[in-house]
């Protein structure tokens, strides 16, 4: 994962452009995102920084993840994810990354964040299969109907849309044009939906490709 920050979803408004037209926005909170540890080729193979999301008590964290932030003498800090980075001499534990330094108003971003989870769902609504006749009598309105035939193949092959946990799951929206960032407030605005319930933990990064438009 390229280089990026954490924050919380805060929810959904809309903000006027220069042409007076209204923008769909969702609000993100960036956290703390503080430094806690370097990563370098000579001792583990790879440049990267760990980073710590947001500042916590202490009794969030266990007595190895407060031991590291004792030892770098920092916050409790949670959650800690690691970055990579090219150079990870030019950072120093205890730096704080900032909104203003990584975005720009007009840059594509990707956030990637835990969906709503959605609960066991049939194939109606966890994959949009088509149901049958709802009149008295029909006995098949919302059913998934055969999974397969009974002589060939004689199994149900691997991976068929059927009934399951829906949501809940790790999801990345690539391409979100970053509207305004408030560098004071630590708020940043991007033009489109997040993954996510308000409150929900997202990580922002800049995306790969050169559009932008």
């Amino acid at each position: 994962m390229i280089l990026g920050l954490m924050g919380k979803k805060v929810g959904m408004t809309m903000v006027f452009d220069a042409e007076g037209l209204s923008v769909p926005v969702t609000v993100v909170k960036i956290g703390d995102n503080i430094i806690t540890q370097k990563m370098t080729k000579e001792k583990h193979g790879y440049q990267a920084i760990q980073v710590g999301g947001f500042v916590v008590k202490e009794r969030k964290l266990n007595k190895p993840e407060m031991g590291v932030s004792k030892k770098n003498s920092l916050p409790p800090l949670k959650p800690i994810k690691e970055f990579r980075v090219d150079d990870s001499s030019t950072y120093n534990v205890g730096d704080t990354l900032k909104v203003d330094n990584l975005f720009q108003e007009g840059m594509l971003v990707d956030i990637r964040g835990k969906s709503i989870g959605k609960g066991f769902a049939g194939t109606v609504k966890r994959y949009h299969a088509g149901r049958g006749p709802m009149s008295h009598g029909s006995k098949f309105h919302r059913s998934m109907g055969s999974i397969g035939p009974g002589t060939t193949p004689g199994r149900v092959f691997r991976g068929l849309p059927m009934p399951g946990h829906m949501g809940h799951a790790n999801v990345t929206v690539r391409h979100l044009k970053v509207v305004k960032i408030d560098a004071e407030k630590g708020l940043i605005l991007v033009n489109g939906s997040v993954p996510g319930a308000d409150d929900t933990l997202v990580t922002i990064h800049a995306s790969k490709t050169k559009w932008n438009s």
